[in-house]
């Protein structure tokens, strides 16, 4: 998917500079830049979480997982 942004004229070079010491592209560049902010967040927001809200948010994580089109009859369910 492609979304046309606005970028600070000031950042352009720097990101050109570090893309050309990394060796990549701009484009390669700001997509790491953001998926590691993301994961700063991420870690940030899970430290001030709760214990609840941690497994709370680790059965949705399980629950988006599964097959929803795999179910189980009632019947197998409670079969002894």
């Amino acid at each position: 998917m492609r979304k046309i942004i606005d970028i600070d004229d000031k950042i352009i070079p720097k990101l050109k500079l570090i893309a050309a010491i990394e060796g990549s592209s701009v484009k390669k560049t700001m997509e790491k830049a953001i998926v590691w902010y993301i994961k700063k967040k991420q870690k940030e927001q899970m430290a001030v979480m709760s214990l609840e809200q941690k497994e709370d948010l680790g059965l949705l994580l399980l629950m988006q997982q599964a097959n929803a089109q795999s179910t189980v009859s009632e019947e197998e369910l409670f079969k002894p």
